[in-house]
């Protein structure tokens, strides 16, 4: 992705809504980040797209094995409730894009996909929650339909930091042509600052065990 292909660049916010069960680490963090790198998008006019996850009150549609509560309806992003809202400090704006979906990738049964090749999209920049479910789910979705993945990292969050740093680390070795940013980087990028980012260069180069972890997480940051 560089300056002059912005205008074939949309950046994606997987499901950073008020569903608050999980738990996610340094949630408050991420959606600061968020809001800084929504700015720099709306500024340049790249698309900001949103999904939101959703479970029926009714409990149609919903996956095998999603968790009820006492009363018979969903735990999660329950939308009779507002958990299913997307948060209010980034919420969208008249000229955005929402999509709802019914499973974890963004991709699955949902109009994503129709609507990025519509407007001629390549490139995604990607961010939301959880790391290690939804947002994981949906990177590869984008891969497999050959758009080019920009992860950025500090905008996802997921219940743990092994979670979290173990599904990026997958992410990064697999998709091939990944670029893997932090927020404040790839705003610097936007902007035409000079700035960093991790980018594959091999399958299965970051080979990681629990031992070395972070470690290896930490090479993302060179």
């Amino acid at each position: 992705m560089t300056k002059l292909e912005t205008i074939k660049t949309a950046l994606l916010l997987i499901d950073v809504q008020k569903e608050s069960e999980f738990g996610i680490e340094g949630v408050q963090t991420a959606i600061d980040n968020t809001e800084a790198l929504i700015a720099k998008c709306r500024e340049l006019d790249i698309p900001v797209i949103y999904t939101r996850q959703i479970n029926r009150k009714d409990t149609i549609g919903m996956s095998n094995g999603e968790p009820l509560d006492e009363h018979g309806e969903p735990v999660f992003y329950n939308d009779g409730t507002n958990a299913a809202d997307i948060v209010d400090q980034i919420k969208p704006e008249k000229q955005d894009i929402v999509i709802d979906k019914y499973r974890w990738s963004s991709f699955y049964d949902t109009s994503l996909n129709l609507i990025l090749k519509n407007m001629g999209i390549k490139h995604l920049i990607i961010g939301g929650f959880v790391t290690d479910g939804c947002l994981m789910t949906t990177v590869f979705d984008a891969y497999f339909r050959d758009y080019q993945v920009n992860l950025v990292k500090d905008i996802c969050g997921t219940t743990n930091e092994g979670a979290h740093m173990s599904s990026i680390m997958i992410m990064a070795n697999w998709i091939y042509d990944i670029t893997i940013y932090d927020s404040t980087e790839l705003i610097n990028k936007l902007s035409g600052r000079p700035s960093k980012c991790w980018q594959s260069e091999y399958p299965d180069q970051l080979q990681f065990t629990p031992e070395n972890m972070r470690q290896v997480f930490n090479k993302l940051n060179e």
